[in-house]
């Protein structure tokens, strides 16, 4: 099938590339789309040099899928314009995330709800993904509460300039900065603009789409969201308090049977999940799992994943993916 990539130049885009390429995903034809400035150069795709076009070009080809990763303007004024040519688009953009009718899937968790009708479809924020991924198969069984998480993340989250500033930082060189401060040797207690109730809007896209992916408005979460000088991957402290009580043995039992969910806990040993040992696996890894000895019925964790692949392209294709298999796509 014909499939477009909006922001293949991008972190994100040549990650998606190189995923259609390792998952062997059915592409017949491959449409590269990004901004004026790139319109006109190649992309390297199994070892073809593919041209890239311009976004109303790429409608006229006709993709079956067109896979967004460019910012959020971009899809709010781009993405309709794929649907309403009987395009489906999966958004890796936080613009159609809240919208009531449009469906924000991890394909693990609720990807059956998923209908031919849905051409929009978004991908959650990198942050969100990861912790959801080890938190439905508890929430399904003990019921949720309460969420306290702290997140600890990538610079490869925000982009190709706040890795070039890390980089530039940690040679002494004079660059453009995608930060106020420095990063390297420094952490920065900000991702995004800060809202009217002091939460950043990272932190109050993993309330909201947390509540909106588990489909349950009752659970109560605080969330505090921070960058780090780390490449590989988002490291997430988690605090959860469940209705129903469990014992650890059975935690670690119902997270071991998750697809998609790699335990690594043995702490006496130093076996724990880190960003280093994340980056460029689309598994999201747990440890650190024990009791809140503060109060009953709650948990610790810690939770890494690859923001770029399960965090963003990997869940992006992994969509793609499900409506291949469950027939929802018209290929062409």
């Amino acid at each position: 099938m014909k499939v477009a990539v909006v922001g293949a130049t991008g972190l994100v885009g040549s990650v998606m590339l190189k995923l259609l390429e390792e998952r062997n995903f059915p592409v017949s034809e491959l449409i590269p789309v990004a901004s004026s400035k790139s319109v006109g150069k190649s992309i390297g795709f199994k070892g073809s040099d593919v041209k890239i076009v311009s976004a109303e070009e790429a409608v006229t080809q006709k993709p079956a899928i067109a896979l967004f990763s460019a910012g959020g303007s971009t899809s709010l004024e781009l993405a309709p314009k794929f649907a309403t040519a009987g395009i489906y688009v999966i958004d890796n953009s936080s613009a159609w995330r809240m919208h009531t009718d449009i469906k924000l899937i991890v394909p693990e968790i609720n990807g059956n709800t998923l209908t031919p009708k849905d051409y929009i479809i978004a991908n959650p924020n990198c942050s969100t993904i990861q912790m959801v991924m080890v938190l439905a198969p508890l929430h399904s069984k003990y019921k949720i509460k309460r969420i306290v998480v702290s997140t600890y993340q990538s610079v490869t989250g925000t982009g190709v300039k706040a890795v070039n500033q890390m980089e530039n930082e940690r040679r002494g060189i004079s660059g453009e900065m995608a930060y106020k401060y420095p990063i390297d040797k420094n952490c920065i207690p900000q991702i995004d603009v800060f809202l009217d109730n002091l939460y950043t809007k990272e932190e109050m896209k993993m309330v909201n789409e947390t509540r909106k992916i588990l489909n349950d408005q009752t659970i109560n979460i605080t969330s505090t969201c921070v960058r780090i000088p780390v490449v590989g991957g988002h490291s997430e402290s988690v605090n959860i308090e469940f209705e129903r009580s469990f014992t650890l043995p059975e935690i670690n039992k119902t997270l071991t049977s998750t697809k998609g969910v790699i335990i690594q806990d043995n702490p006496f040993d130093a076996i724990y999940p880190m960003p280093l040992n994340s980056h460029n696996k689309d598994e999201v890894f747990v440890g650190r799992v024990r009791l809140d000895e503060s109060q009953p019925n709650t948990i610790n964790m810690w939770i890494v994943a690859d923001n770029l692949r399960k965090g963003a392209a990997t869940n992006a294709i992994q969509i793609a993916e499900h409506l291949l298999q469950n027939n929802i796509i018209n290929v062409r």
